[in-house]
């Protein structure tokens, strides 16, 4: 499984799962952005919103729109 830069493996599992069905679904990045955003808000899972997290998951869904939104 990849490292998204979660603290736990199954913060990784969990984001992996966004990532996958972000490709199903070709959500934009703002899309990915707030489901981010609202998972760190879930106890536990806080670091979705830390930027190692996001750019990992950007360059993953191999986006090409700007970043910071």
């Amino acid at each position: 499984m990849i490292d998204y830069g979660m603290f736990t493996d199954s913060g990784n599992a969990l984001i992996h799962g966004i990532v996958e069905g972000a490709k199903e679904e070709n959500l934009t990045w703002p899309e990915v952005y707030k489901l981010l955003s609202e998972i760190s808000q879930v106890n536990g899972f806080a670091e979705a919103m830390d930027t190692d997290v996001r750019e990992n998951v950007y360059s993953t869904l191999a986006f090409e729109t700007d970043f910071y939104i």
